[in-house]
């Protein structure tokens, strides 16, 4: 017994100081434009989407139909989202080009069929990844209002698009924080300089 407790033992300190050599000499690479080994990727894949699924899976769904419902999230979405996630014929971004892992396109994909889940990373974000945890400032009423936008949001073309986004009360988390536009125009705007970047996300 005391054997294999010094047994145990020795393989740990071996295995802590083979990451303590890996950490100290910099051999893992966390340039975002190195991808991961692909096990690595499958790894973090995996592991990403059951957690997720694990804690979205108790989470009540609301109706989502509401068309106020839907023009509320389709201006918190023109706001927060397109930089990253796209429009209907929206060309890539910088954004949407530069982060790794890539942010999906949501106007191709939607919730991907689960509403619950898309609630949980909207509020709760994604470590490592660049997404948000938007429930530190917004209600949930109103992130149930960009789900039910994105549930639509693979059926729109362009135009659809721009009408719905017209339509709404731009960016509100619960206090309409804005009128509707763009949230790199936005910035450039209230910072009085576009250093060439709002042309570059122009939706």
């Amino acid at each position: 017994m005391k054997r294999t407790i010094k047994t145990l033992a020795l393989a740990g300190l071996m295995v802590a100081a083979g990451v303590s050599g890996v950490v100290y000499t910099g051999m893992v690479n966390v340039a975002a434009d190195d991808p991961h080994h692909a096990l690595v990727h499958a790894f973090l894949t995996a592991a990403r989407d059951r957690s997720i699924e694990i804690r979205a899976r108790d989470i009540p769904v609301p109706p989502l139909d509401n068309a106020e419902l839907i023009r509320a999230g389709a201006g918190n979405y023109d706001a927060m989202c397109v930089g990253c996630h796209l429009a209907p014929g929206m060309a890539n971004t910088e954004l949407s080009q530069a982060l790794y892992p890539a942010p999906p396109n949501l106007s191709r994909q939607g919730v991907g069929g689960d509403p619950a889940a898309a609630f949980w990373v909207i509020k709760h974000g994604i470590k490592a990844t660049g997404m948000a945890a938007w429930g530190k400032s917004m209600s949930d009423e109103h992130i149930w209002g960009m789900v039910a936008f994105l549930q639509q949001l693979p059926e729109l073309d362009a135009d659809d698009y721009r009408q719905l986004v017209a339509s709404s009360d731009g960016h509100q988390h619960g206090g309409g924080e804005s009128t509707s536009q763009g949230h790199e125009e936005e910035v450039a705007e209230e910072e009085g300089h576009g250093h060439g970047h709002a042309e570059g996300h122009a939706h």
